[in-house]
């Protein structure tokens, strides 16, 4: 995602939908779309109250977990 941090920074300020991770609850998926099918997906932890930011990537299908927000 080299060159896209501003498209980054939209997508966990105005993301399209929010989901927690199945498998560590102090992660979240943060989803926005991009075009037709196609979402860019920023992961965060949270950790001793901060987060930071774990990876980002472009993906065709929102990963299941419990949902917490949706535009």
């Amino acid at each position: 995602m080299k060159g896209q941090e501003k498209l980054v920074q939209e997508t966990l300020s105005q993301p399209d939908e929010i989901r927690r991770s199945r498998s560590d609850p102090n992660v979240y998926l943060f989803y926005q779309l991009q075009r037709p099918k196609r979402w860019l997906c920023a992961i965060i932890r949270k950790l001793n109250g901060d987060g930071f930011l774990i990876t980002t990537y472009p993906t065709d299908a929102i990963k299941e977990g419990e949902i917490l927000w949706q535009k």
